[in-house]
């Protein structure tokens, strides 16, 4: 089963970016992240006739996530528990019927900045929800996927040029340490198992500005964790860094893992 995170920066501005990765990559499973449309505006009629079930959970003209699946969608799930005030649209999961059934949740972490201040403090209240959310995960011993952008840059190798980040809630001592808690519960950082000695990189994101993508100058924010029961699955593991390359990109870029399931 391969299962994809797109951060896709705007769905309808980029629908024949999707469609076109979708048709080439045929991921079984794919949450997208920043899809910035309501639910009733989502343009779901050309993915479908790729052959995807598709969950939404949409916000007008910010964030927003989905599910597309080839599989059956069960126990859909929207927006992240612990804080019923929240109205941002960050998370979704639900268990997908395959021989072997998987949870797959896809979350749009708050970027944070500028920090300090309240976006900082609102990303580091949610990252605590995740936290206890991904214990309830383990708990219940099943294979799961917790995929998508996190807005997080977990070491220096991370970024091709770190020094850059110090004051970018992205890479404070408080997001990266929020991370760590998370992963050391007994989640696996997919990238990190298959290349756990890199010295730089990958990446999976590169701004518009500045020649980011023509510099190679990019960072690793896309993270794919596993839980135990998902990470003995683990068959493979890619980033799609090519599709930076084509007409109209996103500045983020897929990356996907395969589970015997």
């Amino acid at each position: 089963m391969k299962i994809a995170t797109f951060n896709i920066n705007g769905i309808r501005a980029r629908i024949e970016t999707l469609t076109g990765w979708l048709s080439g990559a045929q991921p079984d499973v794919v949450v997208l992240q920043e899809i910035k449309t309501q639910d009733e505006s989502f343009p779901y009629e050309p993915i479908a006739d790729l052959g995807y079930n598709i969950e939404v959970h949409g916000q007008k003209s910010f964030n927003g996530v989905a599910i597309l699946s080839k599989l059956p969608l069960e126990d859909v799930r929207r927006g992240l528990p612990g804080d019923d005030g929240d109205e941002q649209a960050r998370w979704i999961e639900a268990t997908v019927a395959g021989r072997r059934a998987i949870r797959v949740a896809g979350l749009y972490l708050p970027n944070g900045n500028p920090q300090p201040g309240p976006k900082f403090d609102y990303k580091l209240g949610w990252m605590q929800r995740l936290h206890r959310h991904a214990q309830g995960f383990l708990a219940d011993e099943m294979p799961v996927v917790m995929l998508g952008d996190y807005n997080v840059i977990p070491e220096p190798r991370d970024a091709a040029h770190p020094e850059k980040w110090t004051d970018d809630a992205l890479f404070q001592p408080e997001s990266r340490g929020a991370l760590r808690r998370i992963l050391f519960d007994g989640w696996t950082d997919a990238v990190r198992l298959r290349e756990p000695d890199s010295p730089r990189g990958p990446f999976t994101f590169w701004d518009y500005q500045a020649g980011a993508w023509q510099k190679d100058n990019g960072i690793r924010i896309d993270h794919v964790l596993l839980s135990p029961q998902a990470a003995d699955l683990m068959i493979d593991l890619g980033i799609d860094r090519e599709e930076r390359a084509k007409d109209k990109p996103s500045d983020h870029v897929p990356v996907w893992v395969d589970l015997d399931a």
